[in-house]
């Protein structure tokens, strides 16, 4: 008696529905991927190997482009508000505490804040902007900045201070900018650097081996 011969189906796979939830997908991280916008301050920042990464949140950002001008960011809009009322109120000039607020950055002197903050966002370039007066050593402005800002901090958990700076700006910016943190007592901050492997034989890449072979 012969063997039963079973029918034979077809291996094809229809990849119709596939093709569709995979181009749905696609559309979908397109419309609503956002992609980093360009910075408004050209800065080439020096390489280390340190493996600290910088909080994205609770931060003042202090940064020193190629030409030695210092900008300062923050990115707690009610602590604008209150370093905006305190500009006002100690230096008299007359801001827009909504545009403080808005705003991404400050790069300018006392006297031209209110001109820079009606400046619209995208037309604020560093290359363009004086940065905050800090050359004059007897009227080093970014003291004033750093003390209000310690101020609207008071008596709640302190911002996390960032030095970023350009690899071809001179000393005197730098020293400007540290003499603002002595001044108001703060005298721990952060270098925002762009990271790079250990070398080789080192001791730190022996300390980051070991800690390998333990995790191991």
């Amino acid at each position: 008696m012969g063997r039963a011969k079973l029918p034979r189906k077809s291996t094809n796979i229809d990849m119709t529905a596939m093709c569709d939830v995979a181009f749905l997908l696609l559309s979908f991280f397109i419309l609503t991927t956002k992609f980093k916008p360009a910075e408004a301050i050209a800065v080439t920042q020096p390489n280390s190997v340190s493996s600290q990464v910088a909080p994205e949140k609770d931060f003042v950002l202090i940064t020193i482009d190629k030409d030695g001008k210092v900008f300062l960011t923050m990115d707690d809009e009610q602590k604008k508000e209150v370093v905006a009322n305190a500009l006002n109120s100690t230096q008299n000039l007359g801001l827009n505490v909504a545009a403080f607020k808005k705003s991404g950055f400050f790069g300018a002197p006392f006297t031209s804040l209110a001109s820079f903050l009606s400046i619209p966002e995208e037309q604020r370039k560093g290359d363009k902007l004086p940065g905050i007066s800090v050359k004059d050593t007897a009227n080093n402005e970014l003291v004033t900045w750093m003390r209000l800002i310690k101020d609207a901090y008071m008596g709640q958990k302190e911002p996390a201070i960032l030095l970023k700076g350009d690899n071809a700006a001179k000393f005197p910016a730098f020293k400007a900018v540290v003499d603002a943190f002595k001044k108001n007592d703060i005298l721990k901050f952060q270098m925002v650097t762009t990271p790079k492997g250990v070398p080789e034989g080192t001791e730190l890449y022996k300390q980051a081996m070991r800690g390998v072979k333990r995790e191991e």
